[in-house]
């Protein structure tokens, strides 16, 4: 069985741009997404911090170093340039998968460039809690 786990996050960058007429999607600077562990095409989760919208659409690689954070479609009129999102990746895994997951958090300027990059892994005692919840309700 697998279960869904947010894998990396880009923390609170800066919307550049929002097309309406386009077919969907969120365009990244591929920087950012190598930073994060983003795929081309990976389902994401875009989360405002100017309004609590939250939308789901899939990534596709903009301008390298551009800092380009631009919503496609559907979005653009909920997302505006200026606005600050988190951005989350998310990749189906099994629990022991996820026991081992290295998360990665990435911090941006006010240009949307890496300014520092958190990798969070999950604590032993945790992982012990899950894995004798789940010994307990077996026996």
């Amino acid at each position: 069985m697998t279960i869904t786990v947010c894998t990396g996050k880009l923390h609170r960058v800066k919307v550049t741009d929002a097309k309406l007429d386009y077919e969907g999607s969120i365009t990244i600077d591929p920087v950012l997404m190598d930073a994060a562990g983003i795929v081309p095409f990976q389902l994401l989760h875009i989360n405002s911090m100017s309004n609590a919208v939250h939308w789901e659409t899939y990534a596709i690689p903009g301008q390298p170093e551009s800092g380009e954070i631009c919503l496609n479609g559907c979005p653009a009129r909920l997302f505006q340039p200026g606005d600050q999102v988190i951005i989350l990746s998310l990749e189906q895994m099994t629990r022991k998968e996820a026991s081992k997951l290295e998360h990665r958090v990435v911090y941006v300027d006010d240009q949307n460039k890496p300014i520092r990059i958190q990798i969070k892994k999950p604590s032993k005692k945790t992982t012990d809690k899950a894995t004798q919840k789940k010994q307990r309700s077996k026996a």
